[in-house]
């Protein structure tokens, strides 16, 4: 079951990917794994989706410590910075860096580990008072500040759009977030290269695909209801 509902959403990729002329290997796929337990994310991982994303930190552990030497570990929600130190060299990428003071705690936990992270900035595309996130207008500054910490690699940026049953409703936060990632790229700035969006969720992750993503988070649509996103 699991296998049938991947060859689907691989199928939507590449149709998504060839609609506006891009590589589907360009699009890179996040299990959301934060409902299932060791054995069923361990299926995951067997069936070729190495990327493994989990938003809560004791959880996240415990899988780590039975699986972590598979795969690449993702933390997609929302970061305490007294949890900075768990994740560093367990997670390899963090989806959520949305405010100075959580960059701050990380740059000094990585640096006395002698250790790095990579990390989307998170942008408040929507506006929503519900969604952390840098707002737009600020994303330069603060861009340009996490660019001097030496212990953080700024990969791109990340966004949550508004859940809708009508994915063209969203299509214009993601046309905005790749706006906001060109505007960063013609700084020329050596630390805000920002190559990837992640961006798109199950019930939209085509039309994030058509508009730029890189990464996309997928929850629910393939493991089952039991999964979101966030």
């Amino acid at each position: 079951m699991l296998a049938d509902r991947w060859n689907a959403i691989h199928q939507r990729i590449v149709q998504a990917s060839h609609r506006v002329g891009r590589d589907p290997n360009e699009i890179n796929v996040v299990t959301v794994t934060k409902y299932l337990d060791v054995e069923q994310t361990k299926e995951i991982l067997d069936l070729g989706l190495d990327h493994i994303g989990e938003n809560r930190t004791q959880q996240a552990l415990l899988k780590w410590k039975e699986l972590g030497d598979r795969g690449t570990w993702h933390f997609i929600g929302r970061l305490q910075r007294r949890k900075v130190k768990d994740i560093l060299n367990r997670f390899t990428y963090l989806h959520s860096l949305d405010r100075f003071s959580l960059a701050q705690e990380i740059e000094k936990r990585a640096k006395a580990q002698n250790t790095s992270l990579k990390c989307f900035i998170q942008v408040n595309v929507s506006g929503e008072k519900t969604k952390t996130g840098i707002s737009p207008q600020d994303l330069k500054e603060f861009s340009l500040e996490v660019a001097n910490l030496s212990s953080i690699e700024i990969v791109g940026l990340m966004t949550m759009a508004p859940k809708t049953d009508n994915p063209e409703e969203v299509r214009p936060l993601f046309r905005e977030l790749r706006e906001k990632q060109r505007e960063l790229q013609q700084l020329n700035q050596p630390q805000l290269t920002v190559p990837h969006l992640s961006m798109g969720m199950s019930q939209d992750f085509e039309v994030a695909i058509e508009e730029g993503a890189t990464w996309i988070r997928l929850g629910s649509v393939l493991v089952g209801e039991r999964s979101e996103e966030t």
